[in-house]
């Protein structure tokens, strides 16, 4: 099956760091296997690269892509006008959570996120106890 990772669980995730839910955890042990693909939105390149600048996490932007330019199992999506016209539509207070967001949409996937504000918005199905 194929999902879309937030940039909080792709951090936790690569640099083994941070606690993850159960059920995301055992999503991830899946693709490590092949089982499933999961999808990240350059813009969680452009967060961790900017968090790593700031020495605010434990990854940098150079080793993230390796880990996902290693993987049959990881795909980067870009930015879309078809993306961004979907977030125009959504009703969601913080920028790049409505792109992470629409970008679920737009790839019709479930969410893998620890964000209890997504969770709660029921926008789209989120995953990760």
């Amino acid at each position: 099956m194929d999902y879309l990772a937030d940039t909080v669980t792709i951090i936790r995730q690569f640099s083994k760091s941070g606690s993850i839910g159960k059920e995301a955890r055992n999503i991830l042990a899946g693709t490590d296997i092949g089982k499933h693909r999961i999808y990240i939105s350059v813009l969680s390149l452009a967060e961790i690269m900017y968090l790593s600048q700031k020495n605010r996490i434990a990854i940098d932007l150079a080793e993230t892509i390796r880990i996902i330019n290693a993987s049959d199992n990881y795909r980067i999506v870009d930015l879309t006008p078809d993306i961004v016209t979907i977030a125009d539509k959504l009703d969601f207070y913080e920028l790049f959570d409505r792109m992470i967001i629409a970008t679920a949409k737009f790839l019709d996937i479930p969410l893998i996120s620890p964000d209890e504000a997504i969770r709660q918005s029921n926008l789209i199905p989120v995953i990760w106890k």
